[in-house]
C-alpha cells in the first residue's frame, strides 16, 4: 500500500508533458499496468493528447482491456498514416484477434500491409490472422463434418507437411474411398506415395494414381508431367516425351516441362527443336540453373558457340556463392566452390 502510494504522489508531482513521457517508456518497458495509471492521470491533468489517448489504449489492450480500448486504437488508425497510426492499427487488430473477431482483423491488416509492406510487426500480425483463421476454420470442419472426404483430406495434408507420408498416404486413400471423384486427391495420393518412396513399386502405385487423377480431369497437366518423370526413371523416353508435349500443350507456360522435354530433345540430337522448349523454359524462369544448362549445351551443340558462352555466364552468375561471413566460415573448412561444367 505505501508503495502504491508513493508511486502515486510522484505522479502528482509530474506535469501532463512529464507523465505522458513516462507513462510511453513504461509502456516500452513492459510495464503496462504502471503505463496505465501513469497515462490515466496525464489525459485526468490534460485531456485530448493523441499520444497520451493511443498509448492509454495500447496498455489497457496489453492489460486484457481491450473492450474499453478499441474505440480509441480504431479512432487513431483511421487517421492520416503515421507512427501512431501504425502502432494503433496494431494494437487493434492484436485485440480482434483476442476476441475472435477475424472479420473486423481482416481490413485492419490488409490496410496496415497496404500503408507498411516490410514491417515485422505488421507481417506478424498478418501471420497471426490467417494462423488463428485456419485453426477456427479446421476446428469447425472436425466438429461439423467429421465423416466429410474434407476431414481426411485436410489430416492427410497436415501429415504430409509434417513429414509424416505413410500416415497421409492412409487419409488419402480414406478420402478417395468416401468420394472417388473428388479432384485433386489421387494427385496428392500419388505425390504423398513418391515422397514416401522411389522404389520401383512406389513409382508403380504412384503412377496410377496419377493417371486414375487423368481419367478425372484430362486437363491436369502436373499430373501429365508427374507421369512422364517416372516414364523417364524408367528410361521409357519416348513415352516420357508424348506425355511432356501434352502437358506443354495443356499449360505452355509449365517451364519444368518445358525443360523435361527440351532434355530428351537434346538427347535425340533434334536440336532445333531442343533450343525453341529451353528457350522458352529460360523467358519464363530465368533463374532456372537446368534451363541454363542444357540450353548452354544444345547451343554448343548445335554450333552457336557464343550463345552457348552467354548461357555460360548467365550460369556462374547464379551459381556464384554469396559473399559475407557465411561464405568465409565455409572456405574455412576447407570447402571447395562446385565446380562449374565446361563448354
Amino acid at each position: 500500500m505505501r508503495a502504491t502510494s508513493w508511486f502515486c504522489l510522484c505522479l502528482l508531482a509530474q506535469t501532463p508533458e512529464e507523465l505522458v513521457r513516462s507513462g510511453v517508456e513504461q509502456f516500452h518497458k513492459g510495464r503496462y499496468l504502471e503505463a496505465r495509471q501513469t497515462l490515466e492521470m496525464a489525459l485526468r491533468q490534460s485531456p485530448g493528447q493523441a499520444h497520451a489517448t493511443t498509448f492509454l489504449a495500447l496498455s489497457r489492450a496489453a492489460t486484457g482491456g481491450c473492450r474499453e480500448a478499441i474505440a480509441d486504437l480504431a479512432a487513431q488508425f483511421s487517421g492520416p498514416p503515421g507512427d501512431l497510426s501504425r502502432l494503433a492499427g496494431i494494437g487493434l487488430s492484436q485485440c480482434y484477434l483476442a476476441e475472435g473477431r477475424f472479420e473486423e482483423a481482416y481490413p485492419v491488416i490488409r490496410r496496415l500491409q497496404a500503408l507498411y509492406p516490410a514491417d515485422a510487426d505488421v507481417l506478424y500480425q498478418a501471420a497471426k490472422l490467417h494462423l488463428k483463421a485456419w485453426n477456427e476454420a479446421v476446428f469447425q470442419m472436425y466438429q461439423k463434418t467429421p465423416a466429410s472426404y474434407r476431414v481426411n483430406q485436410l489430416s492427410a495434408e497436415i501429415f504430409e507437411i509434417q513429414g509424416r507420408y505413410s500416415e497421409a498416404v492412409a487419409e488419402y486413400r480414406k478420402a478417395i474411398a468416401k468420394n472417388p471423384a473428388a479432384v485433386n486427391l489421387h494427385y496428392r495420393l500419388g505425390r504423398a506415395l513418391l515422397m514416401e518412396s522411389h522404389e520401383p513399386e512406389a513409382l508403380s502405385r504412384a503412377r496410377k494414381e496419377f493417371e486414375a487423377e487423368l481419367q478425372i480431369n484430362p486437363n491436369d497437366a502436373v499430373a501429365e508431367y508427374q507421369v512422364a518423370q517416372i516414364l523417364l526413371s524408367e528410361q521409357n523416353n519416348r513415352e516420357a516425351a508424348t506425355r511432356l508435349e501434352r502437358a506443354v500443350k495443356l499449360s505452355p507456360e509449365f517451364a519444368e516441362a518445358l525443360v523435361a522435354l527440351g532434355k530428351i530433345r537434346l538427347e535425340d540430337k533434334r536440336l532445333e527443336e531442343a533450343i525453341g522448349l529451353l528457350e522458352r523454359a529460360v523467358q519464363l524462369q530465368p533463374k532456372n540453373e537446368a534451363a541454363r544448362y542444357s540450353l548452354m549445351l544444345a547451343y554448343r551443340n548445335a554450333g552457336r558457340a557464343e550463345d552457348a558462352l552467354l548461357q555460360k555466364t548467365e550460369l556462374d552468375k547464379l551459381q556464384k556463392p554469396p559473399q559475407g561471413e557465411f561464405t568465409e566460415f565455409l572456405k574455412k573448412l576447407g570447402e571447395k566452390a562446385p565446380q562449374q561444367p565446361k563448354l
